[in-house]
């Protein structure tokens, strides 16, 4: 069994050279060029096969008209299926009803759950996020509530304490920086991904929502995204650091672009990428059927139970 960690970059889509308006232009990503061996995160750098990373470029519009969004976008990834197109629009940012009814009848997170494995969304959450919710003064966006209806906890501010789990930004500045919230552990970026990495080794499928990628997208300012970006190279860098030989992938992907084109503000049609980290083999096999968001689920089911899912299909 070969284990998943899901870094879901809400809000990154794909864009080609642009350094005025694209921050994937403009920011200095040395991990992210080493592993694409000199390339950028762009959409002419696709497709792309390397020594260590595969990056495709994935459909996030589904054949529906309008402007991709979270809620449907997310709940696509999680479960397979064309989410935009049953209720016949693209839905955001929280999940409505329909979308919430097709997420509880089935999603990734309750796929590995009948299989007796684990899985968990890894960040931490802090009081004040549950006493909302259990008010009914803020509802849940489409991944946590994925975890939720498939009878999974989601990660609490003792388990952030513990190395059980991550803050939203990584490295726990953001969390430590809020008097409300309480006290949590602060680690540099290099530091966050060899815990990421760690963490990860526990489940089957690990799955880690960063989702201040979108909210720089919708404020629009280049140099907040390209800082961010920078940040996030430090943490991927201590990530596949840590990661080393490991016979386990890192699929990196999105919902919908927004970042990669600030000249507007809000959601672009742009496809979004699918960057693969991990042996060859698993990354071909993962790769091999990937056109858009609803092809994650079944690839990442497929690369976690892989020997199983050979054995049914050959007898």
């Amino acid at each position: 069994m070969a284990r998943v960690l899901m870094l879901f970059l809400d809000g990154v889509g794909l864009q080609n050279d642009d350094p005025k308006h694209n921050p994937f232009t403009a920011a200095r990503m040395p991990a992210l060029a080493d592993l694409l061996e000199g390339r950028r995160l762009l959409l002419d750098s696709t497709p792309f096969t390397g020594e260590r990373a595969t990056l495709l470029a994935v459909d996030a519009c589904l054949g529906v008209s309008g402007l991709p969004q979270s809620a449907t976008g997310q709940a696509c990834l999680l479960t397979g299926r064309n989410v935009s197109a049953e209720i016949g629009m693209h839905y955001g940012p929280k999940p409505n009803p329909a979308i919430r009814n097709i997420l509880t009848a089935d999603n990734l997170f309750a796929m590995i759950r009948r299989k007796a494995s684990r899985a968990a969304l890894l960040n931490a959450y802090p009081p004040r996020y549950f006493e909302a919710i259990q008010s009914g003064h803020r509802l849940y966006s489409a991944i946590p509530f994925a975890v939720t209806a498939a009878g999974f906890d989601l990660m609490t501010d003792e388990d952030l304490r513990n190395g059980k789990a991550m803050s939203a930004d990584f490295t726990g500045a953001g969390w430590v920086a809020r008097p409300d919230f309480p006290p949590a552990p602060v680690y540099t970026p290099a530091e966050a991904g060899e815990l990421l990495a760690s963490i990860s080794q526990t489940y089957a499928l690990s799955w880690f929502d960063y989702w201040p990628t979108d909210y720089a997208g919708h404020r629009a300012s280049l140099d907040e995204a390209v800082e961010l970006l920078e940040t996030f190279d430090s943490v991927l860098a201590g990530l596949v650091s840590a990661w080393k030989n490991r016979a386990d992938l890192i699929v990196l992907t999105s919902d919908h672009g927004n970042l990669e084109d600030l000249s507007v503000r809000g959601h672009t049609r742009n496809p979004v990428p699918a960057l693969l980290i991990g042996p060859a083999n698993l990354r071909r096999r993962f790769a091999a059927d990937l056109h858009d968001l609803t092809d994650f689920a079944d690839a990442i089911m497929t690369t976690i139970f892989r020997l199983e899912r050979e054995a049914s299909q050959s007898t």
